[in-house]
């Protein structure tokens, strides 16, 4: 029984944990600091004439991310008229987002909110920011504003899937999914895979296999069924690599607290 136990303790502190895309996570930062820093990641976005774009968090501590992936959740930022609670209208980003579903972290849902609402549970005050072409903007905003990104979501959560198939999906996948329905103007998802294999390249999870055996068989919304060799997924970072090796991003930047900004 002993042993049982400490083989129990080893696994669970060998987990991955860059884990995934939950809504409602409670505050680790005071919340008027999230308000100010959601307030100028919108301000920013508009300033930069963003009627549609990428938008990334942290909601992990960066220290237990995989090398190379900072952050883990991605979603697009649509500027829209928002009904307020007191019944006025007023201008801001909508975010559309692929959250899990409370209670089962092997599903999700697509659910829309507000900048305030996606930082509420980040581990850091930092944003990326994607502006695509103009093209891709108002591909996204079409697609959003006529309901058919639904047609794009798998409920079947991994937060490992792998984006070169349609068997799993994640947040970032959804969005690459999304970006991918702009570009080529379909939401046939076997031609949208077709072309993320030729022309997307996913980005490797670099972590230990012995987690991802323990994180598998111990957490729900880990699994590496849906790859075969190495294991790769999508992130904000690769989707930048994607879009300005063909020309279709306008701006990246990494956005920070105190208002200073870093090419991607």
């Amino acid at each position: 029984m002993k042993f049982i136990n400490v083989f129990i303790l080893l696994a669970l502190f060998c987990l991955p944990t860059w884990a995934g895309s939950q809504a409602n996570k409670q505050a680790v930062i005071e919340p008027e600091k999230i308000v100010k820093f959601a307030k100028d990641v919108e301000k920013y976005a508009a300033a930069q004439g963003a009627r549609a774009f990428i938008i990334a968090r942290v909601g992990r501590p960066e220290k237990e991310l995989p090398k190379g992936i900072h952050y883990t959740h991605t979603a697009i930022a649509v500027y829209s008229n928002i009904q307020l609670t007191n019944g006025e209208t007023a201008q801001g980003y909508a975010i559309h987002n692929l959250y899990q579903v409370d209670g089962q972290p092997n599903r999700s849902q697509l659910v829309q909110d507000y900048p305030v609402d996606f930082f509420w549970g980040a581990q850091t005050l930092k944003a990326g920011i994607i502006i695509p072409s103009d093209e891709i903007q108002t591909g996204l905003i079409e697609l959003i504003a006529g309901g058919k990104n639904s047609n794009l979501h798998n409920p079947k959560y991994s937060v490992i899937a792998n984006p070169m198939n349609s068997q799993l999906q994640n947040c970032t996948e959804h969005t690459l999914d999304m970006i991918n329905a702009a570009i080529y103007q379909t939401t046939d998802i076997k031609q949208l895979k077709t072309n993320t294999r030729a022309y997307y390249t996913a980005q490797r999870v670099r972590t230990s296999r012995f987690k991802l055996m323990f994180g598998s068989l111990l957490m729900d919304d880990v699994t590496t069924k849906d790859h075969q060799g190495k294991i790769a997924t999508a992130t904000f970072g690769s989707i930048h690599k994607y879009l300005d090796q063909y020309q279709l991003a306008q701006h990246g930047v990494t956005f920070y607290a105190d208002g200073e900004t870093e090419m991607l």
